[in-house]
């Protein structure tokens, strides 16, 4: 009888699409393992995604499938169940440790399945544990601390012993606002990929499961402004390295109405599907800044995305447990608004959130500062019940998993754990955003006006938050003046009667 390690068969889930999860180096799957692929429909019944999502992931699996050739057996069934019934697998299946806690749940409950330690991330489980645990476990665990550690255990933009430049953090040097009366940043526009006819198929079974009521999307579906596959992926990882990483830094945090991408990289739905290993991009970014072809900062800059806040929101996942999604510590229970779930850039009259909104739904995509300043600040500041926010941002962006939203959502851009990802709230006032973008002057609303017909959505939003939760932010050392400025608010009564008949 043939053994299981000589017959298993090895499935490939959709974001696991890269060849390091078939390699057979490292606890990997056998050499030569016939593969599996499944696609289920029920996937995109669960959530209502944006349908450039949709696209984007079907495409990309899809086009993996073509180059794995007879290799491979691609399913398409209703269920994952489903189509594992379908496909004979006396010596079992093996699969790399999925990205969610349902997906793990699922492959573990299956006699016939053997997990293989998880992929596409430079450190693993085992040793996060180990340094989460040596560093004051679940509650005192910081993103800082964390990147340090990655930097000196792989050797990224060192000199020996000490960080490149002798600073560990150079985000002073990468808070620059847009350059004065610049419509668009001054750089070469990132890759984009051509349509094939796998794309043209993709779009025709999205048009029918919709037209049928089987299946329903939000957003738009314009041609695919992201890779699908590994081919694609490394293009734009050069493209990025070879015109784009050197002005990355200094506008890192900008925002631009007439330029969504700025000099940002757009390699997070590449990281996410698993066409591009982190390491492959921060070992390039930091060959860059060697040969003096992109100044440090970009480079850092970029590590840190990914060496640093990438690899934290995934362990932190893990590590917190399925229970952190339901964290509530504000206690904010309201439900999203229509034109907001919607997508529907009509439904606000402020012009970064109209324009942001516009954005999302156009594309699946805006960049970091957006997300958190604009959308995650204002869902913040209107008490939108978190897990409600968490599952929106994870439906409306192409680059959205679980794994991704639940960390960044719930932890940093709704503060909903309380402070155990983060020492403070990321909301500010309609001051932040006019200084960082060109969004405020042509609002009707003035960032600098809390009360009144011009009252900033922001400004008034943030001094309602701040009075709303003064008894747990005036104990924490990063807000204590922020909270004592609601004293120096003659016109405070009147800002919060303005706000509770905005949120009726």
């Amino acid at each position: 009888m043939a053994s299981e390690e000589h017959t298993a068969v090895h499935w490939l889930f959709g974001d696991q699409l890269g060849p390091h999860f078939i390699d057979p180096g490292r606890g990997g799957p056998r050499r030569g393992a016939p593969l599996l692929m499944i696609e289920s429909r029920a996937v995109f019944r669960r959530r209502r995604f944006h349908r450039a999502k949709a696209h984007l992931i079907l495409s990309a699996m899809r086009h993996r499938a073509a180059e794995l050739g007879d290799r491979v057996r691609y399913v398409k069934a209703d269920t994952y169940r489903e189509g594992l019934s379908q496909v004979a697998r006396d010596g079992g299946v093996t699969v790399h440790h999925p990205t969610s806690h349902r997906a793990l749940a699922f492959v573990k409950s299956l006699p016939s399945v053997r997990v293989l330690p998880a992929r596409g991330f430079l450190v693993t489980h085992d040793e996060f544990k180990t340094w989460a645990d040596g560093h004051g476990g679940a509650e005192r665990l910081r993103q800082e601390d964390f990147y340090r550690w990655v930097r000196q255990t792989h050797e990224l933009l060192m000199d020996a012993d000490r960080p490149a430049g002798g600073r560990w953090n150079l985000d002073h040097d990468n808070r620059q606002p847009p350059p004065r009366g610049a419509r668009v940043l001054d750089v070469p526009p990132p890759y984009r990929p051509n349509e094939s006819d796998i794309d043209a198929e993709v779009r025709a079974d999205l048009d029918r499961w919709s037209r049928d009521g089987d299946v329903a999307f939000v957003g738009e579906d314009a041609p695919r402004a992201f890779p699908a596959t590994r081919r694609e992926a490394l293009a734009a990882l050069r493209r990025f390295a070879d015109h784009r990483l050197a002005t990355f830094g200094a506008y890192e945090d900008a925002v631009l109405a007439d330029d969504p991408t700025m000099s940002h990289s757009l390699l997070s739905s590449s990281l996410n599907l698993g066409l591009l290993d982190p390491a492959e991009c921060v070992e390039l970014a930091e060959e860059r800044w060697r040969s003096g072809d992109a100044p440090l900062n970009s480079a850092e800059g970029f590590v840190r995305q990914i060496a640093g806040w990438r690899e934290f929101v995934w362990h932190l996942y893990w590590y917190f447990g399925d229970r952190y999604r339901a964290g509530n510590v504000l206690r904010h229970h309201a439900p999203l608004p229509d034109w907001f779930t919607e997508l529907s850039p009509e439904g606000t009259e402020a012009n970064c959130l109209s324009h942001v909104l516009g954005q999302v739904r156009e594309t699946g995509w805006t960049h970091h500062i957006p997300r958190l300043m604009i959308l995650g600040s204002f869902a913040l500041q209107r008490g939108w019940e978190p897990r409600a926010v968490t599952d929106w941002f994870h439906r409306s962006f192409v680059d959205g998993y679980d794994w991704v939203m639940v960390p960044n959502v719930v932890g940093m851009s709704q503060y909903a754990d309380g402070g155990r990802m983060t020492t403070k709230p990321y909301t500010s006032g309609g001051a932040y955003i006019d200084r960082m973008s060109d969004f405020c002057r042509p609002c009707r609303y003035k960032p600098s006006v809390r009360v009144g017909e011009d009252a900033c959505p922001f400004t008034a939003g943030y001094w309602n938050l701040l009075h709303r939760h003064r008894d747990r932010f005036e104990h924490n050392a990063r807000m204590t003046q922020a909270v004592r400025g609601l004293d120096r608010l003659r016109d405070l009564d009147a800002l919060l009667e303005q706000e509770a008949a905005r949120e009726d």
